[in-house]
């Protein structure tokens, strides 16, 4: 009998599985369930594939995270982690200029949207496996949403935005058009590369002195 595609694709071969125990089988567990999870859906992919992956044992798994929900928390958590690093780092090509550091955003994130194999915003790829706004997974996508609108607003109050929350609002909603473009429209597609010409236009108009920027 035949297995489900799904199925056949989660099990993907591994590591030979041993007895590691701890920070290091946390580790190998995590980095199989980023790789898994974001490449086939979270739903698609069960435990049996993570620890076949990671190459540990149930044992260890069930050591370290209390469920597969457990699991999928902590790995939406190392994405969030992941997600900052990337947001700082574009940051830092322009301290002290909030302008600029908007702009350089969206061309960062153009750039990787526009990379083959992408699969577009993890958390957005998770909200849309559990409908239920109050599951754990869904706390957690709205938390990183939140600290994304967060700093976008910290960065066009130093802009000085006419309207900050605004500005902030209509730059993330971009940030989400690019993440279901990719996925949609495919891997740098007209309307990815369009999205720094549309952010600078949205500055420019919110903050007087972008204009020339």
């Amino acid at each position: 009998m035949t297995r489900p595609a799904s199925t056949d694709a989660a099990r993907q071969p591994g590591k030979p599985r041993t007895q590691t125990a701890g920070p290091l089988a946390q580790e190998h567990l995590l980095k199989a369930a980023a790789e898994l999870f974001y490449r086939q859906g979270v739903r698609a992919v069960g435990i049996e594939a993570v620890v076949e992956r990671a190459g540990v044992n149930k044992m260890s798994l069930y050591r370290q995270f209390s469920s597969k929900d457990d699991l999928v928390v902590a790995y939406l958590k190392r994405c969030d982690a992941l997600f900052f690093e990337r947001f700082d780092a574009s940051l830092a090509k322009h301290p002290g200029e909030p302008v600029k550091q908007m702009l350089q955003y969206f061309d960062d994130l153009t750039g990787r949207a526009s990379e083959p194999g992408y699969r577009g915003c993890p958390f957005v790829n998770v909200a849309a496996e559990f409908p239920d706004a109050e599951h754990p997974a869904r706390q957690a996508v709205a938390g990183n949403k939140a600290r994304l609108v967060a700093r976008l607003t910290a960065l066009a109050e130093e802009a000085h935005a006419a309207d900050p929350a605004a500005l902030a609002d209509a730059l993330a909603l971009l940030i989400e058009g690019i993440y279901a473009a990719s996925q949609t429209y495919g891997a740098g597609c007209g309307p990815i590369l369009s999205t720094p010409r549309m952010a600078k236009m949205l500055i420019d108009a919110a903050c007087p002195c972008a204009a020339g920027q």
